[in-house]
């Protein structure tokens, strides 16, 4: 027998419609401050996100990412994006993730245990991280 709860009934966030058709470029945050899209742009340009998909299957493998390992990771998207690079397998240790690079978004990750005798498909690059 479980309840459900609806987050919203715990902790109401009230926001404000976020407005992109401004010439200026900016919008008002909840605040009343104005943010620049450009900036809000290029913060999520460098952020590496992670499909549910993905999270599901780091979550089954017990896959955990530290911040140094992220920043490798990071580092290595950005090299792969400016070779032109769309979806890329990435290997870092005994963890291998493909990666689609225009979106910076994991699709999916695999341990060691996984990779043996797996057959990688639709990458157009791969890079190995030490």
């Amino acid at each position: 027998m479980s309840d459900r709860i609806k987050i919203g009934h715990l902790f109401p966030i009230k926001t404000t419609p976020i407005q992109l058709e401004k010439a200026d470029k900016t919008h008002t945050h909840q605040q009343g401050k104005p943010v620049s899209t450009e900036f809000r742009d290029l913060l999520e340009s460098k952020v590496l996100k992670f499909s549910h998909h993905a999270e599901t299957r780091m979550e089954q493998r017990g896959i955990k990412l530290q911040p140094d390992s992220l920043t490798q990771i990071m580092q290595a998207v950005d090299d792969a994006a400016s070779k032109g690079a769309k979806d890329s397998l990435i290997v870092y240790r005994d963890i291998a993730m493909i990666v689609n690079v225009p979106s910076r978004t994991v699709v999916t990750a695999l341990d060691g245990n996984q990779m043996k005798s797996n057959v990688f498909t639709q990458i157009d690059s791969a890079i190995i991280l030490n």
